[in-house]
């Protein structure tokens, strides 16, 4: 990406249509040759600007809370998939409304709900989320298998079977993973809980299947889930949320200033890390930017900063080859996946635009953000 970026005023998360085709594509092809079904996660992606784009491609979506299952409904135009840790007695009504499965996190949540679910036999299908205690992820804040966790069943838990009524499975144990973590935890979901595949009719193998990465050995992926379904006669069920909209788009800012102390160059964007992306720093991890590099001696060097007032509000240092100065454009690469579902108006920055680069090369706006936005969310 370019200069050309100005044609959208700054701060702005861009959308390329082709490159998130490229995606759509990819997982379309996965599950036709599979047999699985893929849907969206919102929690990963749910910009519904798009969702026309998206609606060629994949027909469903996973929910994690009644607005997500609200926006599958609307906007994609079927039920959702529905998980959430806990479900509350004035919102379930909605989301039996909206959904289509419906998988509980605890055997005390289905029984709550269980008689509800009843109304709707043939029309929802309830599920139990289990937890295999098995998982590659390493960053605690991402891994649902760390003792003592929240999240899922354990086989242990389940001497008695499965409760009647409860039709599929769901496990969510991978971060961004490639099909061989998903095939290693296969055999142990297999081993601890293939006993109770005769009586259901689903499994969801949840998200982090980053299947549109570069390198990622798609056809062992397909293998995998055919074997899978083959051996075990349910409908598989992926629900990944990175892959759609990996490395589909940035989110571009200015320079408004330049400050020194000690020896740093900060440069200050009209963009902030705490309010438009979170996950550098709950991660945390240093994102890329278009045109620099690592710290080179010799070459002009800025520590990046945000627009709020949080300390931190800063992330790394960059090489430019060119001095910067106020006006210039700091192009974030990747941003359009967990990033913009994670932002907040902090201090009242403004969200970034939200837009499109069409497949002709032109631009679209989708939505600018302005007082009301931020006035409105808290009273």
């Amino acid at each position: 990406m370019s200069g050309d970026l100005i044609k959208i005023a700054t701060p702005a998360f861009i959308i390329d249509e082709a490159r998130f085709r490229k995606n759509l594509s990819l997982i379309r092809h996965v599950s036709d040759e599979s047999g699985a079904e893929i849907i969206l996660a919102f929690k990963g992606f749910a910009m519904w600007g798009v969702f026309p784009i998206l609606r060629e491609y994949v027909s469903g979506a996973a929910a994690s809370s009644v607005d997500e299952a609200r926006l599958c409904f609307e906007e994609i135009g079927s039920p959702a998939h529905t998980y959430s840790p806990v479900y509350k007695e004035n919102e379930f009504g909605s989301i039996l409304k909206y959904s289509s499965h419906i998988t509980f996190n605890s055997l005390n949540q289905y029984r709550k709900f269980s008689d509800q679910l009843k109304n709707y036999s043939g029309e929802i299908s309830a599920g139990i989320r289990i937890n295999p205690e098995f998982s590659e992820v390493s960053h605690g804040l991402y891994n649902p298998c760390s003792p003592g966790s929240r999240l899922g069943i354990i086989a242990d838990d389940l001497p008695d079977g499965l409760p009647e009524g409860i039709e599929g499975l769901h496990f969510h144990v991978l971060f961004e993973s490639d099909s061989y973590a998903l095939e290693k935890v296969l055999q142990i979901v297999e081993r601890k809980f293939g006993k109770f595949f005769p009586q259901l009719k689903w499994i969801n193998m949840g998200g982090g299947h980053l299947m549109t990465r570069r390198n990622y050995d798609v056809d062992h992926l397909i293998s995998v889930l055919k074997k899978f379904r083959e051996k075990s006669g349910l409908h598989v069920i992926l629900e990944p949320g990175s892959a759609f909209a990996w490395e589909t788009g940035e989110l571009v800012a200015t320079v408004e200033d330049v400050v020194e102390n000690q020896g740093f160059k900060t440069a200050i964007l009209d963009v902030s890390f705490t309010a438009h992306m979170p996950d550098c720093l709950e991660m945390p991890y240093k994102p890329k930017i278009a045109g620099a590099t690592d710290p080179v001696e010799g070459k002009p060097t800025y520590r990046i900063g945000g627009n709020s007032c949080l300390s931190g509000d800063v992330i790394g240092d960059w090489s430019f080859d060119n001095v910067l100065k106020p006006g210039d454009e700091i192009i974030f690469l990747d941003m359009i996946h967990y990033t913009m579902v994670k932002t907040t108006t902090f201090n009242g920055v403004h969200h970034p635009s939200i837009a499109i680069r069409l497949a002709d090369g032109r631009y679209r706006l989708i939505r600018e953000f302005g007082y009301d936005d931020y006035k409105n969310r808290l009273s």
